[in-house]
């Protein structure tokens, strides 16, 4: 990905790929449809924290495991998602990741202990690894208007189920905080019934992949530097997803609100903002750009008083969209790997972040008090952009000079931002 104006998928979503973006097979919006649920499972617990640590005489931080084990298993299975696809075909995974999710959330919605529901939230991560690893290489093989066309309505599928989970969250959840993991499941049944119905089975790679591949893929040294960077990034994210509810303390109803319109920004920004601001002022001036401003962000929200933390709640949204994007294609492009093994190096590192922060930022405010863990997010997202400046030489990258190579392979592998 150029650090230039002309860096890769940026300028050209809109010029290209745009008049089909909309015009897709039926097996792409199967896909896309399933995606948007499996994001929306990421943001349901949000509004329904407080009310699950209620109901489960639970502490905040026991409470937050939810998100640990989750994150921790998908990080994990990173490694494992590559082995599998190449093996058994992406339909084939796409629906065991599917059938996983529908079981767990089921469990979850049965739990009767905290201890329960962070152990079924661990298979659903399993579950959701397997699925959203694969998804964007299933809409690449099967989307009109080429990778650019994809990868944008990829994002639009995430960026409209980290929107919508809250309010499902919320309004199941202001019945009984057991009703949002029942719906999840439902709408993952639907989407395992959609795909089985319209998605035929595409071609496997020429290469099997090995449980190793993903570890030697971040030998690159741009890969690697994307990788640690999006670490301290998703660190910040998933501080402001997982522990500020606790902060607002406020009702399932309202929480969902909130958090609805920190993913309407996340979505506007992601789809229709990022593109046009790396084409003007290239990837790398905007990521760095997004992370210090996240940064910033993070200090009002944590020294904020009550209205200012909803509002700067909301508003790191933007940034978070923007700097979702730009990893995203960042990795996709850096790297001379194959696209599916690169992005499973990429998100095992990334992820590890996603299971800190929701465990940590609880402890650190019963060791301290409730600003200081939004001040160690703040200084993550710095770190970031510190990488970003510092390893510029080695994220920077023509695309076309890659392009060639990655189109001639099978698929393209997806980012749970």
């Amino acid at each position: 990905m150029s650090g230039t104006k002309s860096g890769g998928h940026a300028d050209d979503p809109f010029q290209e790929g745009g008049g089909s973006l909309l015009r897709q097979p039926k097996a792409v919006w199967a896909t896309a449809g399933a995606s948007v649920v499996a994001f929306m499972g990421i943001g349901l617990v949000d509004p329904i924290l407080p009310s699950i640590a209620r109901g489960l005489h639970a502490s905040n931080s026991q409470v937050s495991l939810l998100f640990t084990s989750y994150f921790l298993i998908t990080a994990v299975a990173m490694l494992v998602t590559g082995f599998v696809s190449s093996r058994i075909g992406g339909r084939r995974t796409l629906l065991a990741g599917l059938a996983l999710v529908v079981v767990f959330a089921a469990l979850s919605g049965m739990s009767g202990s905290v201890g329960e529901l962070v152990g079924f939230r661990a298979g659903w991560g399993l579950g959701n690894a397997l699925f959203v690893s694969t998804s964007l290489a299933v809409i690449v093989g099967a989307a009109a208007g080429g990778s650019a066309a994809a990868i944008l309505l990829y994002e639009s599928a995430l960026g409209l189920g980290m929107a919508c989970g809250p309010l499902l969250g919320a309004v199941l959840g202001d019945m009984k905080w057991r009703y949002p993991f029942f719906g999840t499941a439902a709408l993952m049944a639907i989407g395992f019934v959609a795909i089985t119905a319209f998605l035929k089975e595409q071609p496997r790679p020429a290469r099997k992949t090995s449980l190793l591949d993903p570890l030697r893929a971040l030998g690159h040294g741009g890969l690697a530097s994307a990788a640690v960077a999006a670490f301290f990034y998703n660190y910040a994210f998933f501080t402001v997803l997982a522990f500020t509810p606790f902060v607002l303390d406020m009702s399932p109803y309202r929480s969902g609100g909130v958090f609805f319109a920190w993913g309407v920004l996340l979505a506007v920004f992601s789809v229709l903002v990022a593109p046009r601001l790396q084409h003007r002022f290239g990837s790398l001036k905007v990521l760095g750009g997004s992370l210090l401003l996240l940064a910033a962000d993070l200090l009002v929200l944590g020294y904020g008083d009550h209205t200012t933390a909803v509002a700067c709640t909301v508003l790191s949204g933007a940034f978070i969209g923007l700097n979702n994007t730009v990893f995203t294609e960042l990795a996709l492009g850096v790297s001379d790997a194959p696209r599916p093994v690169a992005s499973a190096g990429y998100n095992f590192v990334r992820w590890f972040a996603a299971a800190a922060a929701p465990f940590l930022a609880p402890k650190i405010e019963e060791w301290t008090d409730r600003h200081v863990p939004f001040v160690v997010a703040a200084a993550a997202a710095a770190v970031g952009a510190g990488i970003v400046a510092v390893r510029r030489r080695a994220l920077t990258i023509e695309a076309e000079e890659l392009e060639p190579r990655h189109a001639a392979q099978d698929g393209v592998s997806a980012f749970a931002n």
